[in-house]
Parts: C-alpha cells; structure tokens; sequence
C-alpha cells in the first residue's frame, strides 16, 4: 500500500464494540479509510453493492447472514471487492468454508494493526492474506489423510435448498429446532420453515422419516460409520 493509495474497506461484525474497536484501530493505519461498517452479513452486502469497496473485514458468526454466505454472494455479484476474514475462530469447520465462499484473508481477532494491513495489501496483490496460524493449519490439513466417507450425491435430492441439506444434517445429527436456530445463527422461525420445505419436497411425515432419508441418500451417517 502506497502513501498515495487509500484503500476503502467496510467492516462487518455483529458485536457493536468489537466493530467500533475495529473501526478506530483501521482509523489509526496509513491508507485505509473506513468507508461503512455492518452488523450483519445481510448488511454488508448491501453496503457492497452502495459503497465498491476494495475489501472488507468480515466476521463469520453473525445474524440473519453469516459471513461465509454474505462472502460467498460479494464475491459473486463484486468480485472486485477482496474478503478477509477476521474472526474468534481457526477451527476448520469455520476456515475452510470461508476459504472455499471465497474469502482470500483470514486473520483471528488476536491479530495487530500491522497484521490487518499486511493481509490487505495481500489480498489486494492477488496473495492469500493469511496469518502464521492459519498457513499452519492449512498445511497440516494437507498432510492429514483423508477420512474414508460415502460420497455424498452431486446434487441434493428432491430439489432441496443447500439450506435445507444443511438443516437435514443436523436434525440427523440430533439437534432440535432451537439448537439448529443457534448452530446456524437464524430464528426458530426460520428453521421451523425450512424442516416443512424439506419435508414437503421429500414426502417426509417426521424427524424418524427425516433422518432416515438423510442417512439413505449420504448426506449424513449413522453413528459409528465415522470410525471405520
């Protein structure tokens, strides 16, 4: 980043101290300007399509949209507009699904000012903007052996919704409505609707009927199958 060139980023964090804590850190640094900050991925692309931005810093665990889906329709509709992510969490269930919407950063909240810029500039050269111990993590994925798994299908049976797999999945998993509305960040409302779309397009009359569905077309797996 030169002296001359500001680059403009939006922030996006649902926790209104954690993004105005953000918003002043960035304030400090030479060549960024904050141009909006959102408290939801909803928002955040809103802010996108208004403001062309040249990156944002997005958390994942937010309402309404999370940032892996707010990341994966930014770089769908903008792509030029670059995503780092800046999150609690390293866990692969998070990073990977991130890295995968699109995202070219990836930093935890322990990161310092120097480590926001660095991965900007990053992500701005067409570099992967990652911290030490995101790079240590990917690496030690690649080395790990692949788990021995069923296929799942191409594509998701009876027209489901990516959505409403997702909500298949944990049902068989045996979580109820308000544990799924918590895993996904939505209201009970909302998984309430999908589990009758799912059940409608699959003929489904119950949980029983739903999980067996689930394990019969490998999109989830009965316990003990993981470790054989």
């Amino acid at each position: 980043m030169t002296a001359c060139t500001t680059t403009r980023v939006v922030v996006a964090d649902d926790q209104t101290v954690v993004r105005e804590g953000i918003v002043m850190l960035l304030g400090l640094l030479p060549g960024i300007e904050v141009v909006g900050s959102a408290a939801d991925g909803d928002e955040a692309v809103r802010l996108v399509a208004e403001l062309a931005p040249d990156v944002v810093l997005m958390d994942l665990r937010m309402p309404r949209c999370d940032g892996v889906e707010a990341t994966r329709r930014i770089r769908t509709d903008h792509p030029g507009t670059q995503v780092v992510v800046l999150t609690t969490y390293a866990d692969d269930d998070s990073l990977f699904p991130a890295l995968q919407a699109g995202a070219r950063g990836y930093l935890t909240k322990d990161a310092d000012g120097d480590e926001i810029v660095r991965a900007i500039d990053d992500v701005l050269s067409g570099d992967a903007g990652l911290s030490p111990k995101i790079q240590r993590r990917l690496l030690e994925r690649i080395a790990e052996p692949a788990p021995s798994r069923p296929e799942p299908p191409a594509e998701p049976p009876d027209g489901l919704t990516a959505r409403e797999v997702e909500v298949l999945r944990l049902v068989a998993g045996g979580q109820t409505n308000p544990e799924i509305a918590r895993t996904l960040h939505v209201s009970t409302a909302t998984v309430k609707t999908h589990i009758n779309n799912l059940f409608a397009k699959a003929g489904l009359r119950d949980r029983a009927q739903a999980i067996h569905y689930a394990y019969r077309h490998g999109l989830a797996e009965p316990p003990g199958t993981s470790a054989r």
